[in-house]
């Protein structure tokens, strides 16, 4: 076994990458990184029937885009590749071989009918979970049940056959798991699995054992649904004499409401992404990504590491190398972690405020349709990063800064659009088109001696103000929106609206 810590994440590419599979990536990724060690991204597609083209690329990019990308793999290179298991395929009929002759495994004859004629039968004796293990493997046809002389004559005709495990008898397995502890399972409880296919593929569990050995594998650090599987695995490296490497098996991210696993189905049913990118099936069914909601990768990261992993105390906010440095197996918890669509979002937020006026500017410019100068866009996201989540909030809800007022909000034309509110409004308005230096400070200073000179509380004077420049019943300090917007702007709405309102308020 290699000293240097090599870990490795290795999907399937039978759909997009669930955010489950991405955790399982960063927490390798964060191993690797703390322990000096290499991550490598190997591709598992011994499942042909399963195979969805474009999954292999799409895992790819998620983890460009989430900031873990491996530094050896399938689309990485590496000096123990190929890194994608169909291009290995020639590689492992010999280790299949090597156990048969070691006598771990057999050669197994029966058909798919055969089997199926089995299950049925047991079935029929109030049997349903029939098992082909080491009682029921007498009677069927295979290199243990059939004679020497038969299993040559099959083979030398051509017969397709599979290598199944030979499970032994009562026999306790035991190994050490990184986050569970000791874990011990009686082969009586376990089956013959498959190991080599008919097809010349091998089954996962053989492919994951030889590569993972070749690669070099240190750590195994793995979804908790291969825990049942980890004894096979176990076996698999004694039957071959080869040093295990150390198991660690993650616990499950559960719904939001805490009953069962997150699915892949559960996203945009229950209204959040649980993909990090888009992905169209070949149905042209689209399920939302975090990258396309809106959402930052480093946010998205953040609160997936917090998903299992806690650093012992009650900080919650990391940059990736910040989690590298207090990232530890020991720290992540056995049992389920919960899935808070709305705590993801206050991360997204927490993120969005650390950014910059410049870089929230940057990102905001392409959403915006109609030319606006760099400052002044970086100027609104500083007036209204503080209420949003995501850098379309700070669009959207400050739409008045990039177009023209197209509504006046219904709730505070009702209630705050008094008898004397135009009056009141126009006589503001010629105090303000008196500023000759136009700042959030002088419109503030002229706004206040406007309310002392008139006696009249804010209440009776801000709504109104609000409501001509920006047509909203709520927002930031309107001395800075004003400040922003400019003078020319703010006057000639107050001058436009002043009427708009007052028909708006009649008719309604």
């Amino acid at each position: 076994m290699a000293n240097k810590v090599r870990v490795r994440f290795a999907p399937s590419p039978t759909g997009p990458l669930h955010m489950g599979g991405v955790r399982t990536a960063l927490y390798n990724y964060l191993f690797a990184k703390k322990h000096g060690g290499d991550f490598i991204l190997r591709i598992e597609d011994t499942d042909e029937k399963r195979f969805v083209p474009g999954a292999q690329d799409y895992i790819i990019e998620s983890l460009k885009w989430c900031g873990i990308e491996p530094n050896e793999g399938a689309g990485y290179g590496g000096e123990l590749g190929p890194y994608i298991q169909s291009e290995r395929k020639d590689l492992y009929k010999p280790y299949a071989d090597m156990l048969v002759e070691n006598g771990s495994a057999y050669i197994a004859f029966d058909s798919p009918e055969d089997l199926e004629l089995m299950r049925k039968q047991a079935a029929d004796q109030g049997l349903p979970n029939w098992q082909y293990n080491n009682i029921t493997r007498s009677s069927m046809k295979n290199s243990i049940s059939l004679s020497k002389e038969e299993v040559e004559k099959r083979l030398a005709s051509g017969e397709p056959y599979t290598v199944r495990m030979k499970m032994p008898r009562n026999q306790d397995i035991k190994f050490e798991d990184e986050i569970r502890g000791w874990v011990t399972v009686n082969t009586n409880n376990l089956d013959d699995k498959v190991l080599f296919k008919p097809t010349g593929m091998p089954t996962y569990h053989l492919a994951n054992i030889v590569d993972d050995h070749l690669m070099q594998i240190t750590h195994v650090i793995r979804g908790e649904e291969w825990l049942p599987s980890a004894p096979l695995h176990v076996l698999l490296y004694d039957a071959f004499g080869w040093e295990r490497p150390k198991f660690a098996h993650l616990p499950l991210i559960l719904r939001p409401d805490g009953k069962g696993k997150l699915s892949k189905r559960d996203g945009d049913k229950l209204g959040f992404p649980v993909f990090p990118l888009d992905w169209t099936t070949t149905e042209g069914e689209t399920y939302s990504g975090y990258k396309e909601s809106g959402y930052f990768a480093d946010a998205f990261i953040n609160m997936l590491s917090l998903l299992g992993w806690n650093p012992g105390n009650n900080e919650e906010l990391f940059k990736l190398d910040e989690m590298i440095e207090k990232f530890s197996i020991e720290r992540v918890g056995k049992s389920g972690a919960r899935f808070d669509p709305d705590k993801t979002k206050w991360f997204n937020q927490q993120y969005l405020r650390d950014l910059s006026n410049e870089e929230l500017g940057k990102i905001a410019e392409p959403m915006l349709s109609g030319n606006f100068e760099t400052e002044y866009i970086a100027n609104v996201c500083g007036l209204m990063k503080e209420r949003a989540t995501f850098v379309r909030d700070i669009i959207e809800d400050g739409d008045y800064f990039f177009g023209e007022i197209t509504a006046y909000d219904d709730k505070t034309v009702r209630k705050k659009w008094k008898d004397n509110t135009p009056e009141i409004m126009q006589e503001l308005l010629t105090d303000l088109s008196a500023i000759e230096n136009w700042g959030t400070e002088s419109i503030e200073s002229v706004f206040s001696a406007f309310l002392e000179r008139k006696e009249l509380g804010f209440g009776q004077v801000g709504p109104g103000f609000r409501l001509l420049v920006t047509g909203k019943g709520m927002g930031p300090s309107m001395f800075e929106i004003c400040s922003v917007l400019g003078k020319d702007k703010v006057i000639e709405r107050m001058t436009n609206g002043i009427s708009i309102v007052n028909e708006i308020k009649a008719t309604a």
